[in-house]
């Protein structure tokens, strides 16, 4: 019986993988790009699935930063937004994160409910795939955020960079669609999700710092990151042995 792993996308989907999964919520700009780089500056981060979510959690914490966006846009009560980059140039001094987006917290927190939640980005692909394979795992969901009904180009070729490992460690896609996504975006460099409209949002709104952030830092992190408890929290990526010549790697057509 093979190791097996699906592709979806959406808030809504990690409600479909409460049992036998590990999933692995994929929202590149920008929820769980903030939120890794967060756990990796030694941030306590927490997730919020609303506002009133975001409020009730920051109540609990010694003087959090509350960070995040509600349909692009920063609530007026909030000290940031949603942004890996404002991350680096803000006097955090151990305060706590909470973290807010449209879709990305709400797709961390549903995944919590599941038998593993890992959250991943541009910035630790390899890292996350290292440890999925590792822990051996013998179904895996691959979720990208959406937005506004879309199943962004930057959150496919996350979700496909990670297949493609998984491939490679003798995983199967259950369905064809994963394996669509697969085939199309598994190659894909980091520049070709500039076409996504969550690229000319960031582009609009003058947040291209964001963009820079995201482009920059390929596979720069050597962790992979998880929800538990309702923090994210930095797990170390396993050490794997290298693949024996001749071992086979194709992707599927």
């Amino acid at each position: 019986m093979h190791n097996t792993f699906r592709i979806d996308c959406f808030p809504e989907s990690a409600l479909r993988c409460k049992d036998g999964f590990a999933v692995v919520a994929i929202d590149v700009i920008r929820a769980t790009t903030t939120a890794v780089t967060a756990s990796a500056l030694g941030l306590r981060c927490y997730p919020a699935g609303s506002m009133e979510d975001a409020l009730r959690v920051a109540a609990r914490l010694d003087h959090p930063l509350l960070a995040g966006e509600i349909n692009g846009v920063k609530p007026a009560q909030f000290d940031m937004n949603n942004s890996p980059a404002a991350l680096l140039g803000v006097s955090h001094k151990g305060r706590p994160l909470v973290l807010l987006s449209s879709s990305g917290t709400r797709l961390m927190l549903n995944a919590a409910g599941c038998d593993a939640a890992y959250l991943a980005c541009f910035r630790n692909s390899s890292a996350t795939a290292d440890r999925l394979i590792s822990e051996n795992y013998s179904r895996i969901a691959l979720l990208g955020a959406g937005t506004r009904g879309e199943f962004r180009e930057e959150d496919q070729i996350g979700c496909a960079w990670i297949g493609a490992d998984l491939v490679r460690a003798g995983y199967r896609p259950e369905n064809e669609a994963t394996a669509q996504v697969l085939q199309r975006w598994a190659s894909a460099k980091a520049t070709d999700c500039l076409m996504s409209a969550s690229v000319n949002y960031l582009q609009r709104s003058n947040q291209e710092d964001d963009l820079r952030f995201i482009l920059e830092r390929i596979d720069d992190l050597d962790d992979a990151f998880m929800l538990r408890n309702g923090q994210v929290a930095m797990v170390a990526a396993a050490v794997l042995e290298p693949e024996p010549v001749g071992t086979p790697s194709t992707i599927p057509a």
